[in-house]
């Protein structure tokens, strides 16, 4: 299965998470061909500002996994990831980074930081962007729309 397949699986978790009012970001981490977590923007919910879906999904990947080592795994965003989950997933050795829309804000994987692939980290990362990146951009464009207008209304 290939990278659309995956992000697909990322896109149903970031409207899962849009449904509870929150951000919605979604990511999917794949090993050995198989789902090892899943995970979807848990930050208002859990009072948590580092309830992030990538941070969520490598906790559970972790986890799943009894090793904090993720080597050969492969990490689906649907946004690209902001400096502190570019930092966990260097952590986590993961191997490969697949995201879908750009973060013109904060995103941390060449849009508007290097973070990932600083020559300075002791780990690299491959980085596949812009992958299904209208339809992810999409499902964030109009939770801000709806934001947006119901604040309008108020």
């Amino acid at each position: 299965m290939g990278h659309e397949y995956y992000m697909r699986l990322a896109l149903l978790e970031a409207v899962k998470a849009g449904k509870k009012d929150e951000v919605p970001v979604g990511a999917v981490i794949v090993m050995d061909g198989k789902i090892i977590a899943r995970a979807h923007n848990n930050i208002i919910n859990r009072n948590d500002p580092c309830g992030h879906a990538e941070l969520i999904a490598i906790r559970k990947a972790a986890k799943k996994t009894g090793n904090e080592r993720l080597n050969g795994a492969i990490l689906y965003a649907t946004i690209e990831p902001c400096c502190m989950c570019a930092g966990a997933i260097l952590l986590a050795r993961i191997k490969t980074l697949v995201y879908g829309a750009r973060e013109l804000k904060t995103g941390a994987c060449g849009s508007v930081h290097e973070v990932i692939n600083d020559p300075r980290n002791n780990h690299t990362v491959e980085v596949v962007a812009d992958v299904l990146s209208a339809g992810c951009g999409a499902v964030i464009k109009e939770f801000f729309k709806k934001k947006r207008k119901k604040r309008a209304q108020i």
